[in-house]
């Protein structure tokens, strides 16, 4: 149906084939399994692309305000190449679960924070703690899809230390 085709004049109408197409958007099942495995496949290898190039950028000259767009947005494209699997909807309610959220939280505030500590503070070692904290929970996150995972880690981490 072409914009052309719709009468303004009956809001009804219109919010309806609004709602349609939000609906068809937002609904995972709206794409083929094979579409939505290769929109993953490419945020995923984008994200992780800019990520790297963004850590190859922070030793140029005004390499930190590039560094941190870079792998800030790399880490946005890799955490959102899930949503082509799952649907946008479902991922938002699955990152913001019991057992997530405290990771989902830490990861945007750290992403914040990073830009913030490289465009407005110029402070090459905050934006640097913060990209570590970034990759942490980020790792913690995606740790919490695979069952025992985080035991393992902490398990891991606990024999390190000791």
């Amino acid at each position: 149906m072409a914009m052309s085709d719709v009468n303004i004049t009956h809001p009804q109408l219109l919010l309806s084939i609004v709602k349609r197409l939000i609906s068809q958007v937002i609904d995972s099942s709206s794409l083929s399994w094979g579409t939505r495995v290769k929109g993953f496949g490419i945020c995923f290898v984008l994200g992780f692309a800019l990520s790297i190039l963004g850590s190859a950028l922070l030793f140029l000259p005004k390499g930190l305000t590039l560094f941190a767009v870079f792998y800030s947005f790399g880490n946005i494209l890799a955490l959102s190449s899930t949503c082509f699997l799952m649907g946008p909807v479902n991922q938002c309610k699955k990152m913001f679960a019991k057992t997530r959220i405290i990771a989902t939280i830490v990861m945007f505030l750290a992403l914040i924070m990073t830009l913030v500590a490289a465009f407005a503070l110029h402070k090459r070692a905050l934006a640097l703690l913060m990209v570590v904290i970034q990759f942490l929970a980020m790792t913690w996150y995606s740790l919490s899809y695979i069952p025992y995972a985080r035991d393992a880690a902490k398990k891991c981490f606990a024999s390190c230390v000791e």
